[in-house]
C-alpha cells in the first residue's frame, strides 16, 4: 500500500559526531521500536503503555506513540482511506526510525491493518530494530470492549472504512510476539513483551529484571 517517498536531490544527509550507539551506552539499553498492531479494543495501547510504565521503573528510556494521538497532530490532515492508512503508518514509522536513533525503546501502538505498510516500517530499520506485536483478540472480544461505540457506529453505517467491518486487517504471518490479549492479564502480557527483549538482548545485563519485584516496585 505505501508508496515510495521521493527523495529532495537538494539536501544533503548531515552525519552527526554523537551516534546511536554512544546514547545507548549512555542509557544503559539498546533502541528498539515495539509496533503493536492489532483490533481496535485489541488491548495495544493499554499494553503498550503498561509496558512502558514497568521500563520506566527500571530506568529505560521510553516514548509511546500511540495511534489516536498522533492523529491528533503529525497525522491530523489524513482520514481513514486505505491511502492514509499507509501515510499514517509511514509516517510513524518515520519517527521511530528517528527515536530509535535517539536512543529510545520507541513503542507505537496503531491498527496498522495493511501487512506491506507494517513491513515497510520494518524495512526502514536495521535488522533487529523493528519487533511486531500481535495484539491478538476476536473480533466479537474486541465489541465487547467497545467504549466509545465505534463497532455499534460501524456497523450501522455511521463510521464509514472501520478496520474489521468495513476495512480489512491482515494479520501479520510471523511476529515477533503473539499476545492473547483475550486470555491473559496485563500483567502476563507485560511480561510477555519484557521476556522478548531480554530474548533479543535490547536490555543490559544491569537490566534483567525479576517480574514479580518490579511490578511490586
Amino acid at each position: 500500500m505505501t508508496t515510495p517517498v521521493k527523495k529532495n536531490r537538494t539536501t544533503v544527509w548531515h552525519n552527526a559526531t554523537i551516534l546511536r550507539e554512544h546514547r545507548n551506552a549512555q542509557n544503559g539499553h539498546k533502541s528498539v521500536v515495539l509496533w503493536f498492531t492489532g483490533l481496535s479494543g485489541a488491548g495495544k495501547s493499554t499494553l503498550a503503555h503498561a509496558v512502558e510504565e514497568r521500563l520506566h521503573r527500571m530506568g529505560v528510556r521510553t516514548y509511546v506513540l500511540d495511534g489516536d494521538n498522533v492523529r491528533h497532530g503529525l497525522c491530523g490532515d489524513l482520514g481513514f482511506s486505505a491511502e492514509d492508512r499507509s501515510m499514517n503508518v509511514r509516517r510513524i514509522g518515520e519517527v521511530a526510525k528517528l527515536f530509535v536513533d535517539a536512543g529510545t525503546i520507541i513503542l507505537a501502538a496503531l491498527i496498522s491493518p495493511f501487512r506491506n505498510d507494517r513491513e515497510h516500517v520494518r524495512s526502514l530499520m536495521m535488522p533487529g530494530d523493528f519487533l511486531e506485536i500481535h495484539c491478538k483478540c476476536s473480533l466479537e472480544v474486541c465489541e465487547t470492549r467497545d467504549t466509545k461505540g465505534l463497532y455499534r457506529r460501524a456497523r450501522s453505517g455511521e463510521v464509514k472504512e472501520f478496520t474489521g467491518i468495513s476495512s480489512p486487517y491482515e494479520e501479520p504471518l510471523a511476529p515477533e510476539l503473539a499476545v492473547d490479549t483475550a486470555h491473559l492479564s496485563l500483567d502476563q502480557s507485560v511480561d510477555a513483551v519484557l521476556a522478548l527483549l531480554n530474548e533479543r538482548g535490547k536490555l543490559a545485563a544491569s537490566l534483567q529484571f525479576d517480574n514479580d519485584a518490579i511490578r511490586a516496585a
